[in-house]
C-alpha cells in the first residue's frame, strides 16, 4: 500500500518539495509517453490511492480530479511518437518525465522517480532523485503520477488520436499490441502517429 515514507525521509534529509514521478505508454505502438509529477502534503490522505495499473479506469477517472484538487503541484507532459522513433523509449520516458518535473509551479527540489532507470543515450533526470523500484505501490506521490500519466494519455488516445484516425480503433486498445490492433495495420497500414521503431517485427511479418 502507498505511503509517505519516502516522501517523509527525504524531507528528513532536508528536502523541502519532495515530487513523485511516473509515466505512461511506454509499450504502445503509437502516441506519445505521457509522465506526471506530483507533490502531496505528506500529512493529507486521498482514499484508494494506488499504483494506477491497479485500477479500474473509473477509480482513475475519479481520483485524476481529487489529485489535482489535493496536490500542492502536478504537472503533466508528454514526448511524441515521432521523438521516440528519433531517439528511443527510454530517453522519451526520462524526457517526459523531467519535463514534467519542469513544469511544476512548486520548482521540486527531490523527485522519486518510479523505476530502476534514470537516464537514457539522450536524456536523463537531472533533478535531484532517486529511482524506486515498483514506486507506484510504494509512495503516495508516485501513485498519484501514475494515475494523472495514466488518465491524460487515456485522455488523448480516445478524445485526440481516435477521432483523427477512426479506422485503427484505438480508443478500444489505447494502441497496445492486441490482436485487433495488428488487424487494423495489416487492413490500413500505419499512421503518422504509429512508432515505426516498434513496428519492425510487423513489418519483417510482411515481407
Amino acid at each position: 500500500m502507498t505511503d509517505f515514507s519516502l516522501e517523509k525521509a527525504a524531507m528528513a534529509r532536508g528536502c523541502t518539495a519532495v515530487c513523485g514521478c511516473d509515466e505512461a505508454g511506454a509499450g504502445p505502438l503509437m502516441g506519445p509517453v505521457y509522465a506526471a509529477a506530483v507533490i502531496l502534503p505528506v500529512d493529507g490522505c486521498i482514499p484508494g490511492l494506488d499504483d494506477s495499473k491497479k485500477l479500474t479506469e473509473k477509480k482513475r477517472e475519479a481520483l485524476f480530479d481529487v489529485i489535482c484538487q489535493q496536490a500542492a503541484a502536478w504537472a503533466v507532459a508528454s514526448v511524441s511518437a515521432e521523438e521516440i522513433d528519433a531517439t528511443d523509449i527510454l530517453s522519451a520516458r526520462m524526457k517526459a518525465m523531467q519535463l514534467a518535473i519542469d513544469a511544476l509551479a512548486i520548482p521540486a527540489d527531490y523527485a522519486l522517480i518510479d523505476g530502476n532507470r534514470d537516464h537514457g543515450r539522450s536524456s536523463a533526470i537531472t533533478t535531484p532523485h532517486e529511482t524506486v523500484v515498483g514506486g507506484d505501490g510504494r509512495s503516495a506521490s508516485i501513485a498519484a503520477a501514475s494515475v494523472l500519466a495514466k488518465v491524460s494519455r487515456d485522455r488523448y488516445v480516445c478524445r485526440v488520436l481516435d477521432p483523427l484516425y477512426p479506422q485503427y480503433q484505438f480508443a478500444k486498445h489505447k494502441g497496445y499490441g492486441t490482436k485487433l490492433h495488428y488487424a487494423m495495420l495489416d487492413r490500413y497500414g500505419p499512421c503518422p502517429e504509429h512508432r515505426m521503431s516498434f513496428l519492425t517485427k510487423w513489418k519483417e511479418r510482411r515481407t
